[in-house]
């Protein structure tokens, strides 16, 4: 699409001028050469490559004790300890050419959920008026299934934690918060650069009979069944200072598998991890270098590539760095290699959508009007996907099912609007509330010659792919010529497959909430944010979301009290560590410890490695370090029932310097007297390192 030259009085007279200056010249313009200064002139962003960047890390660990995971819906897999601690990773950019702004937000987490956003959003403006707003704020998760949940307002994601938990969703919304202030405040001129490259042997499809029903020309235009592309951006102040990085990559976060127990990031944590500890990181200043593995459209893509819950490692944790590790590789080479400038300005639009009740024109559908349905579940969704396997089995149709209770089911609960779908529960007429949102966010962040898809799903590959295309398609005329999907953004309402996908009904099908034609729905929505952008106009805010802040129940308990033996004191040690060890061994020392949910640490640690230097001790391992591990249990002590043993375990690295180290161990209990609760720390024997 060309540009309208003569849009407007300021325009005609620019071209005035420069018709003016070319008949001085010996050379007459051209026509490219009047419409290449025209938009330069009519975009005043469109040659920029200065901007204003910054970047900051929060801790956003919630309960490591008797707290439901997220992600897998499994009722027993309650956290018991940490692995690696949850980090929410912040951007601001900002293009001084047409004073605007975005925040780009990567957090360690399951989900983003609706309530969380609404809050941090609340929180921003209260600190910084309208800089930040819905418009602008954008909100990612990793989707790791290893963090504790409990932080939705809506009833079903809280359903297996048995309910809501607001220790945890403070956690979460404040360390969000803190992240973006450093980040704001961190500001500082800037420039950024792009680069792409293609990671082989790190994902597959998990649902590859869904894929091949897209059409076989559409699958033509592309060499595989998931999307290999990382995309990356390289964050530098003018100062020379490196300020961090975001790269986009199409995985799931399921390298551990539905019975671990240990709070961890999983395979983007640990890309993080690697990478920050290249750069140096620390995690307690407020600048500091920030490496964001963020999520993509990965709805049918796993980590496990040799199928099912197999990562190739031979257990979970080295699936886990076998999986990181790839992506860092990738990320490093390109981030040492970008030198294409990011260029142009910052732009963003963003809309509310009644998700449950859009009319889709003929232009995005089949060729006539079609509706979304009330949000439901189907019959596969139960049945899990390959790397989280649940109850029955994948692919239940109404068309395929031959029992008795399947018929019966699909002619009393199925909709003509639910298609294919036998439904299991339809979460929109619950209640006195949806046990999911009905009205969902869309936005579409432009950040030079890159746009950021924002979708509150997880989108399959094709479904990305055609949300790509689109918004591609209406903003290269303006000189987009990326475009990426921030999947699992500023909401959260399952699933976004195709129509064919969807009419095979996997689990991804299975769990589109809004029936047949979500997709379209989004594309139709998404198309008008893009247009806007490119065009310039505004578009309307759409409905406003349900704030259920005070509508929240639980069935979980807080801690009434943590107890010991009279002989002992808390920190004391049960199993103390060995006289020496050698590189690879792994140290483990147990103490009596109170619960982790007295005190959750953010910031800090519930461990530290410690070795002795002259009469001082330097702390060398932390609690989220990949070699140390922090676990708490539950131990019976009858006749009192609130003890508790806290194990710490380091596996001593293979570039450990030789010398006298010591675990120390900081936790704090609650009495049962006064209710208070007390600090308290511990400290195993001195050991050897050889």
């Amino acid at each position: 699409m060309k540009r309208r030259l003569f849009s407007s009085p300021r325009l005609l007279a620019a071209v005035a001028l420069a018709l003016t200056l070319g008949a001085c010249d010996t050379q007459s313009p051209d026509e490219d050469s009047l419409s290449t200064r025209s938009d330069a002139l009519a975009d005043p962003c469109a040659a920029n490559q200065g901007f204003q960047v910054g970047a900051g890390l929060y801790d956003i660990t919630g309960p490591a004790a008797e707290l439901g995971m997220m992600g897998y819906a499994m009722v027993d897999q309650k956290t018991a300890g940490i692995h690696q601690r949850l980090r929410s990773r912040a951007f601001v950019v900002a293009s001084p050419c047409n004073g605007k702004r975005a925040v780009f937000v990567s957090a360690d987490l399951g989900q983003i959920y609706q309530g969380v956003r609404q809050q941090v959003v609340e929180k921003l403006r209260a600190r910084y008026g309208t800089l930040y707003t819905d418009d602008n704020v954008l909100l990612s998760a990793t989707h790791t299934h290893s963090g504790p949940g409990g932080h939705s307002h809506y009833a079903l994601y809280n359903l297996t934690i048995l309910g809501y938990d607001k220790q945890g969703f403070d956690a979460i919304v404040d360390g969000i918060f803190q992240s973006i202030v450093r980040a704001h405040d961190n500001l500082a001129p800037g420039t950024i650069r792009v680069a792409s490259g293609d990671l082989l042997d790190a994902s597959i499809n998990r649902s590859p009979g869904a894929y091949l029903r897209n059409p076989a020309t559409e699958r033509a235009q592309y060499a595989h069944d998931t999307d290999k592309r990382m995309t990356l951006l390289r964050l530098q102040a003018d100062d020379g200072q490196e300020v961090g990085l975001i790269n986009w990559f199409a995985v799931h976060a399921t390298s551990m598998g539905n019975d671990n127990l240990l709070i961890s990031g999983d395979n983007k944590g640990y890309a993080s991890y690697l990478f920050e500890k290249l750069k140096g990181t620390n995690y307690s200043t407020q600048r500091t270098f920030v490496a964001a593995f963020a999520q993509s459209n990965e709805g049918d893509v796993t980590p496990n590539i040799y199928g099912g819950t197999n990562g190739g490692g031979a257990n979970d944790f080295e699936s886990t760095e076998l999986s990181g590790r790839k992506q860092y590789n990738l990320a490093k080479t390109l981030y040492d290699t970008a030198s294409a400038p990011l260029t142009g300005g910052v732009d963003f639009r963003h809309a509310y959508v009644a998700m449950d009740s859009v009319q889709v024109g003929p232009a995005y559908t089949d060729g006539v009007w079609r509706t979304t349905c009330e949000a439901a579940i189907g019959d596969s969704m139960l049945a899990g996907a390959e790397d989280g396997p649940g109850y029955g089995y994948e692919g239940s149709t109404c068309e395929s099912i031959d029992d008795a209770w399947g018929v019966f089911n699909c002619a009393l609960f199925t909709t003509a609007c639910q298609g294919e779908k036998p439904i299991v529960l339809e979460m929109g007429t619950m209640q006195p509330y949806p046990w999911t949102p009905e009205v969902l966010p869309l936005q579409v962040v432009r950040l030079g010659n890159v746009a950021l898809v924002a979708l509150p799903f997880e989108p399959t590959t094709m479904a990305g792919r055609r949300v790509r295309q689109q918004v591609l398609a209406q903003l290269s005329p303006v000189g987009v010529d990326q475009v990426v999907i921030a999947g699992l953004s500023n909401a959260y309402a399952g699933y976004l497959s195709t129509r064919e996908e969807y009419a095979k009904q996997d689990y991804e099908g299975a769990s589109t909430h809004f029936g047949p034609w979500t997709l379209a729905a989004v594309q139709q929505e998404v198309d008008k944010l893009a247009s806007a952008i490119r065009t310039g106009a505004t578009v309307a805010p759409g409905p406003t979301p349900r704030d259920l802040r005070n509508n929240q129940s639980t069935l979980q308990t807080g801690v009434v009290y943590d107890d010991k033996l009279l002989t002992v004191s808390f920190g004391s040690v049960v199993t103390n560590a060995l006289a020496s060890y050698t590189r690879g061994q792994t140290v483990s020392v147990k103490f009596w410890g109170g619960h982790p949910k007295n005190n959750l640490r953010r910031q800090g640690s519930f461990l530290q490695v410690q070795r002795k230097s002259g009469t001082s001790w330097v702390t060398v391992a932390n609690d989220w370090d990949w070699e140390t591990k922090y676990r708490w249990k539950r131990y019976d002590c009858a006749p009192t029932y609130g003890c508790s043993h806290v194990t710490t375990e380091w596996t001593i690295p293979a570039d450990a310097v030789p010398g006298t180290y010591r675990i120390r161990h900081e936790g704090d209990w609650k009495s049962g007297w006064d209710g208070l609760i007390r600090a308290y720390s511990g400290t195993s024997r001195e050991f050897t390192v050889n």
